[in-house]
C-alpha cells in the first residue's frame, strides 16, 4: 500500500512521505491564494473554494483566512458558513452536514500522534474522521478531535474542546464537552 492508501484506511502511515508532502503544500498553496482573494470578491473566492475542498457547493462562505492539509477529504453540505480562522488538519475524511455554523478560530483536527516520545519523532501518525451532522452550530474557539461524531441539530458552546461523540438534539459545552441541554422536537421548530 501507498502511503497515502494508508492514511486513508486509518493505519498508521509515515507522514513525511515525499507524495503526501507535495500535496499537502499544493493544498497550502491554494489556501494561501484563496486567503489573498479580495473579501468582497465573492463569487471569485467561492470558485477557489470549490476547487480546495472535496464538496462544497455555491452557497458556501468561509471568510479567510482558511487553513487545511490536503482540502480534498473535506466535504461540506448546502448553506455552508465558516467564520475566520477556521483551520482543518484534514488528513482523513471531514463531513459537514447542511446548515452548518462554524465561529471564529475553529479547529478540526483528525491527525493522530503517539504520546511516546520517541515513536511521536519517527513522523509516523495516523488519522480518524470526523463527522458533523446537520444543523449544527459550533461557537468560537471550538476544537474538534479526531474521530469524533456529532449528531444533527447541536450547538458546541464556544471554547469548547469536544473529545467525544455528541449525540444529536442538544447542547453541549466544556473542556471535555459535555451534553449540558437535551432540545426536544418542539423546539427546533
Amino acid at each position: 500500500m501507498t502511503e497515502y492508501e494508508k492514511q486513508q484506511a486509518g493505519m498508521v502511515y509515515n507522514a513525511p512521505d515525499a507524495d503526501l508532502v507535495k500535496e499537502l503544500y499544493a493544498c497550502h498553496d491554494r489556501c494561501w491564494e484563496y486567503n489573498q482573494i479580495r473579501p468582497t470578491h465573492h463569487a471569485e473566492r467561492n470558485k477557489m473554494i470549490r476547487q480546495i475542498l472535496g464538496k462544497a457547493d455555491e452557497d458556501t462562505f468561509i471568510n479567510q483566512p482558511f487553513h487545511c492539509d490536503f482540502g480534498k477529504h473535506i466535504r461540506v453540505g448546502k448553506r455552508f458558513f465558516a467564520n475566520f480562522n477556521f483551520t482543518v488538519l484534514d488528513e482523513a475524511k471531514v463531513t459537514i452536514g447542511d446548515n452548518c455554523f462554524i465561529g471564529p478560530n475553529v479547529s478540526i483536527y483528525t491527525a493522530c500522534h503517539s504520546t511516546d516520545p520517541t515513536e511521536r519523532n519517527s513522523r509516523q501518525e495516523w488519522a480518524k474522521p470526523v463527522t458533523i451532522g446537520n444543523n449544527c452550530w459550533l461557537g468560537g474557539s471550538v476544537t474538534i478531535l479526531p474521530g469524533v461524531t456529532i449528531g444533527d441539530n447541536v450547538t458546541i458552546g464556544a471554547g469548547s474542546v469536544v473529545v467525544k461523540d455528541i449525540p444529536s438534539n442538544c447542547i453541549a459545552a466544556g473542556n471535555p464537552a459535555k451534553v449540558i441541554k437535551r432540545i426536544d422536537a418542539g423546539e427546533m421548530e
